[in-house]
């Protein structure tokens, strides 16, 4: 029996990166999953989004593991959309387990217009919402929510303006408003058997981080930085000595609260993070 065997798992931003990863993970320990992604680029972010054709490639990495999965494409900034697309895997594969509310984009760099800030906000948090919200009609006892926040959460300060831009500002002004929606809601779930935690992690080692814009961010020094100028600078950031985390290593952590082992861990703060945070010393 895998440690999520019979359950079925509605995944957000699953094209690729971390989404497609905590897709065939909790498929390998015997989950069902819904995956969504938009599939369309948004013109504020500089580097390309999942496509269509990325999202058939975890659906088909997913099935070569024995399990079922459907794919959606929806945006989750739009409720309506996000909601039938829910609805209808529900439908096709008959329950609703666990929800991962993982897709976020980064548009960052000082160059950025200000719609930088309301998109990654209503990507990375209103999009984070509709997801949970969408989905809680479904959530039976035993369910489990997990959002996967951002180390910037805890990182980052509000401020003049720097090299992250208004996009990153608002990135992770987003990922903190997570932090206290799961203060905030985990309490009145709790009584009815349904948890809320949420996963925090470093720098992970996917497109988000590895586009130009991104890189000039950590190389400022540079003119034109390529990933090997930005690869001495990534290690900045962690306590240990690494550059990023691996998909996997967050996929770890989302299993883990997927599964029945978590049963009793709610409003759950859980950083994989390579000592970010506490290097920052919050």
């Amino acid at each position: 029996m895998g440690r999520v065997e019979g359950k079925v798992v509605v995944i957000t931003g699953a094209g690729r990166g971390q989404g497609r990863s905590h897709a065939i993970r909790l498929a390998e320990e015997g989950a069902d999953i819904i995956a969504i992604d938009i599939c369309e680029d948004i013109e504020v972010v500089e580097y390309p989004l999942a496509t269509a054709e990325e999202l058939q490639e975890t659906a088909r990495l997913v099935e070569k593991t024995g399990r079922r999965i459907v794919t959606k494409q929806a945006d989750v900034r739009d409720r309506a959309a996000l909601k039938a697309a829910i609805d209808e895997g529900v439908a096709e594969l008959g329950r609703l387990d666990v929800v991962v509310a993982n897709a976020a984009i980064g548009p960052v760099g000082a160059d950025r217009p200000l719609n930088a800030f309301t998109d990654a906000v209503d990507v990375n948090l209103s999009g984070a919402l509709n997801t949970v919200h969408a989905a809680l009609p479904h959530l039976g006892e035993g369910a489990s929510i997990i959002l996967i926040g951002s180390a910037a959460a805890y990182i980052a300060e509000a401020g003049a303006p720097g090299p992250m831009g208004p996009g990153g500002i608002g990135y992770s002004f987003a990922k903190t408003v997570l932090n206290d929606y799961v203060n905030w809601f985990a309490p009145y779930l709790a009584p009815t058997g349904r948890r809320l935690n949420v996963v925090h992690p470093t720098n992970a080692n996917t497109v988000m981080l590895h586009n130009t814009a991104m890189y000039k961010v950590f190389r400022p020094d540079v003119e034109t930085p390529t990933r090997e100028d930005a690869e001495v600078a990534f290690p900045v950031v962690q306590g240990m000595p690494i550059p990023y985390v691996e998909p996997l290593d967050v996929s770890h952590a989302v299993t883990y609260l997927a599964s029945d082992e978590s049963r009793y861990v709610t409003g759950l703060q859980l950083k994989v993070d390579g000592g970010a945070v506490v290097k920052a010393g919050k």
